[in-house]
């Protein structure tokens, strides 16, 4: 399976990804907002509070998205298009 190992929310409420195969990818968190779940992250402080929890990305108040979905449906990011400063795979329960 698939994990995401490192994670970045950016201020266009998209998240950029590492992913345990290597992979750099850029997930638009943008069409989920509007489901009840995941109102709370359009507040773009709350958004920004990510961590890795079980291989994906996870919210304080512990919304998820699936890593599969995750990984499935971002954009590979080019090199030059990284962005420094990711949250790194902290997690000791996965």
């Amino acid at each position: 399976m698939i994990k995401v190992t490192e994670a970045q929310a950016n201020e266009d409420f998209s998240l950029d990804l590492k992913f345990s195969d290597g992979r750099q990818k850029r997930f638009d968190v943008k069409p989920y907002l509007d489901y009840e779940v995941f109102k709370p992250l359009k507040d773009l402080n709350y958004f920004k509070r990510i961590k890795i929890a079980f291989g994906t990305v996870q919210w304080t108040d512990e919304q998820d998205i699936s890593p599969d979905t995750l990984y499935l449906e971002s954009k590979e990011i080019l090199k030059d298009e990284a962005v420094p400063g990711r949250v790194k795979n902290a997690n000791l329960e996965a």
